[in-house]
C-alpha cells in the first residue's frame, strides 16, 4: 500500500511540475518581452542585442524585412525618439518547452526627424530557448484593418 501511495505521490508531483513549468516559461517570456519593448523605446542597444538571435528577422508594417544588423541600426538611430512604447493584450504560447509565441498589440508614439509618428500595430513573436534563456528568432509587425 505505501509503494502504491509514493507511485501515485511521485505521478502527481511529476504531472504537477510539467503543468506548471510552461507557466513559468510563459511568464518569463513576457517579462523578456516587456525588457525588449523598454529597451527599444530607451535605445539600449546591448540590451536589444542579447536578446535577439544572430538570424534574427523582423517584418514590418510596410512588408520590409531586417536583420538582427539592421533592427539594431534603426533603434539606434538618433534623429529617432520614441515616446510611448505599449504592449497589450499579449497572449504567449509554450510549445515543447523550447518555443515560445506571443502575440498582441502594440502601440508607438514619437518623433522622426522631428516629425510626429504613431503606429497602432499587431505583432507575433517568436522566442526560442537558448540554453537556459529565451531570445527572439523572428518578429512581426502589421496594421489591423479597420
Amino acid at each position: 500500500m505505501a509503494s502504491r501511495l509514493t507511485l501515485v505521490l511521485l505521478v502527481l508531483f511529476t504531472v504537477c511540475s510539467a503543468a506548471q513549468e510552461p507557466g513559468s516559461a510563459a511568464a518569463q517570456v513576457r517579462r523578456l518581452e516587456e525588457k525588449w519593448t523598454a529597451a527599444y523605446k530607451d535605445r539600449e542597444i546591448d540590451i536589444l542585442s542579447s536578446l535577439l538571435t544572430e538570424d534574427f528577422v523582423i517584418t514590418v508594417e510596410d512588408g520590409s524585412t531586417y536583420s538582427k544588423a539592421g533592427y539594431i541600426t534603426h533603434s539606434a538611430d538618433p534623429t529617432v525618439k520614441v515616446e510611448v512604447a505599449e504592449l497589450s493584450d499579449l497572449r504567449v504560447r509554450v510549445r515543447g518547452g523550447a518555443i515560445a509565441v506571443v502575440t498582441g498589440a502594440y502601440h508607438e508614439l514619437g518623433r522622426s526627424n522631428g516629425k510626429p509618428y504613431e503606429y497602432h500595430d499587431r505583432l507575433t513573436d517568436v522566442w526560442v530557448r537558448v540554453g537556459n534563456g529565451w531570445r527572439v528568432l523572428c518578429s512581426h509587425y502589421s496594421i489591423p484593418m479597420k
